[in-house]
């Protein structure tokens, strides 16, 4: 047996080892391409979580309005409209020039005045406005609405040159002074809006709702420091949730909400009489209402590039964040050593898959389902407890080593399937090596005994037995196996079954393994019973060259029907073919010594190959075991074969001379053979028909003759 035989199960061991320390190692140096594909595919697979898993549950009291573009054009809008309406007289100045901070007086007073709870402004109003007396105003305005809502609005501040987004320390923008006092990161009604992108591919996935100067310049915060809180943050803290706010300064993953959880309301309407009292109810649709207004406008480009959409609304964000704080619904990743663990395990198990299953379809389908269950389990436990299983790594591992092993145990398979054929091929034919290993289903089947129409060849070697009384042994048995050797060659070349060989003689069977057609099967033994006779002549010149004795040969070919099937005892079977047509064309290689000549094809073989090649009639004969004559012929050779012309001219009137021979024309038949024979002497055949010819002239035969020779002996 060979080696990767005796030691399988520790070669696959070995697979699963080196498979399972490569995706570990690749976690270590993550920058070598094509390996690094492994865990970097790993936070992709997280996002299509977050996309198709467990959203967090969208919050009816959330709103969003939005400075969208009907609200930077604003509508046509009548002499009336505008004269009785403060906001459209100060929204019609362009955006891009500043609008009044009054506009957002106006918004707080007529909100409030319906009831909401809580208005967050996801914008920076760090400057002041220059230029006319009414934009001062306007900021005056604004500042006396925050003071009067002090308890229910929140303003925005931003970091800027912060370490995550590749600077040192951050620089703080803030409120302008006028509206809230300093330090104005101290007043909860201020909040940072900046959000961290992922530094290998730039998506926000996580929160930090507090934060450090020291964070930010990516050094661990210090017991001193003041955190500053994020806009959420400040956002919970005035509804009275401060106790859902993470103030353990780390980054928390969110579940998000639905991308379209919290469409945009267009600012311009909150003003606008006609929709105030159509689409919000007077303004009870805001009651008790937590609002954040930012900009939706594409023109403005407020996004963030998240799970969900590289064109996640901004403000939209901060809903997000509030509403998985509320929820607490946050996500955390198994820890590293967790990780490590499954990649191993799930090394162990593709190698026991393989290494004890031994079926490779049964292996693949196990594979595949271990693979669905496990995308299942990591499904569910990202839905029901946040928890975000490590996947590609441990899959990649548990497929790539399946995936080899399996290559390893089809290599093996084909070694030996190899080794059997080659081992089989030495004892059998190598067609029916093929049929056994390719389909053995059919070939057992066959094996039970089945009627089918075959073609034989029967060979031996003429003088063989005196042969091997004088030769010397081993001398013998090596040009015998010379013989063999090519013999066998030209039958598998032209698709024969060898069924066995007797001593010297070979037996070859068309059609009970494979059938190529009943006629072509009959054309394949005819070339190969010419093939022999000229392979046999090779090696008779090569050995009369080595002082050796040629050797001669007798073949006999017969179609017809044939019982194939394993025949023997029980202690050994043989799957062979029986029957009458077998015996005829074992008695017709027995004839060919009595009419001189190599081969003998009988009458039904004769028609499928008369016009591929060329015949000669032998004789109307009747073998031991039969009582029907049967007409046999001889090869002369293929029609595409160099054949002498003169021979095939001559040999119609050969032809021929056995019609009259066979029609009691004697004298005809006497002076056909003899103009055949004055060109061919040494023909036996014509020689012969020719002595009994001239016998028949003098003594007729009685009636009873028809040409007909009888054969008593095999």
């Amino acid at each position: 047996m060979h080696w990767m035989f005796r030691n399988r199960v520790l070669i696959l061991a070995g697979i699963c080892v080196v498979c399972t320390g490569i995706v570990v190692l690749c976690r270590e140096v993550p920058s070598v391409p094509f390996f690094s594909t492994v865990w970097r595919s790993e936070q992709p697979f997280q996002d299509l979580l977050r996309r198709e898993g467990r959203k967090t549950a969208t919050k009816p009291d959330f709103v969003f309005v939005g400075i969208d573009q009907s609200s930077l054009e604003m509508p046509p809008l009548t002499e009336d409209e505008l004269a009785n309406n403060r906001a459209f007289q100060l929204m019609k100045r362009p955006y891009a020039d500043g609008w009044s901070r009054e506009i957002w007086a106006l918004f707080l007073d007529r909100v409030m005045g319906a009831g909401a709870r809580l208005v967050m402004f996801d914008m920076v109003f760090n400057k002041l406005r220059e230029g006319d007396q009414g934009l001062r105003e306007g900021d005056q305005a604004f500042r006396n609405a925050l003071d009067r809502y002090r308890d229910k609005v929140v303003l925005a501040a931003n970091f800027s040159n912060a370490s995550q987004s590749g600077g040192g320390f951050a620089q703080t923008v803030v409120p302008h002074s006028m509206f809230i006092p300093p330090p104005q990161m101290q007043d909860d009604r201020v909040g940072y809006v900046t959000f961290f992108a992922d530094r290998l591919d730039g998506k926000i996935r996580a929160v930090r709702y507090t934060i450090t100067d020291l964070q930010m310049a990516q050094m661990p915060p210090q017991p001193r420091e003041i955190p500053y809180e994020a806009l959420s943050a400040r956002g919970l803290e005035k509804l009275g949730r401060a106790k859902d706010v993470p103030r353990d300064l780390q980054s928390h993953l969110i579940r998000f909400s639905a991308l379209d959880a919290y469409d945009p309301l267009p600012l311009y309407q909150v003003f606008d009489e006609k929709f105030w009292r159509q689409n919000y109810g007077n303004g009870s649709f805001f009651k008790d209402k937590i609002i954040v207004v930012g900009s939706s406008a594409q023109i403005i480009h407020d996004v963030t590039d998240t799970p969900l959409s590289p064109d996640t609304p901004g403000p939209a964000m901060h809903l997000f964040a509030l509403a998985a704080a509320m929820d607490h619904e946050f996500l955390r990743n198994t820890v590293v050593r967790t990780d490590l663990i499954l990649v191993c395990v799930f090394g162990v198990l593709a190698w026991a898959l393989v290494a004890y299953v031994r079926r490779p379809l049964l292996s693949i389908l196990l594979m595949v389902i271990v693979t669905a269950l496990y995308l299942t389990a990591v499904r569910l436990f990202y839905d029901r407890s946040g928890l975000l299983v490590l996947t590609v790594p441990v899959l990649s591992n548990f497929l790539i080593s399946g995936g080899f092993s399996l290559g390893f145990e089809y290599a093996l398979e084909r070694i030996e399937k190899l080794r059997t054929r080659r081992t089989l091929e030495r004892y059998v034919s190598k067609n029916l090596v093929k049929e056994i290993l390719e389909n053995p289903d059919s070939y057992y089947h066959s094996l039970l005994g089945v009627r089918v129409p075959a073609t034989m060849l029967f060979s031996d070697l003429v003088g063989f037995t005196t042969l091997s009384e004088k030769a010397d042994p081993e001398e013998l048995v090596r040009q015998l196996n010379e013989y063999l050797t090519q013999m066998t060659s030209v039958v598998f070349k032209n698709g024969g079954t060898l069924d066995k060989f007797i001593g010297d003689a070979i037996m070859c069977v068309w059609g009970n393994v494979k059938s190529f057609g009943v006629q072509e099967d009959a054309k394949c033994a005819a070339r190969t019973a010419l093939g022999m006779r000229r392979e046999l002549q090779k090696l008779n010149d090569g050995w009369r060259a080595e002082g050796r004795m040629g050797l001669g040969m007798g073949i006999g070919i017969n179609q017809g029907e044939v019982i194939v099937g394993n025949i023997g005892s029980h202690e050994r079977m043989d799957p062979t073919v029986i029957g009458d047509a077998v015996n005829l064309a074992s008695r017709l290689e027995g004839l060919t010594r009595i009419y001189g000549v190599d081969i003998l094809i009988g009458a039904t073989a004769a028609e499928f190959v008369r016009d591929e090649f060329h015949l000669k009639s032998v004789a109307r004969a009747q073998v031991k075991g039969k009582t029907a004559p049967v007409d046999v012929f001889t090869l002369v050779g293929s029609r595409n074969d160099n054949v002498d012309a003169e021979l095939l001219k001559w040999l119609e009137s050969y032809e021929e001379g056995i019609l009259k021979f066979r029609e009691r024309e004697f004298k005809g038949a006497k002076i056909l053979f003899s103009r055949f024979l004055e060109f061919y002497p040494d023909d036996l055949l014509a020689n012969m028909y020719l002595e009994r010819a001239l016998e028949y002239e003098q003594q007729p035969p009685d009636e009873a003759w028809n040409a007909v020779e009888v054969f008593k002996k095999k």
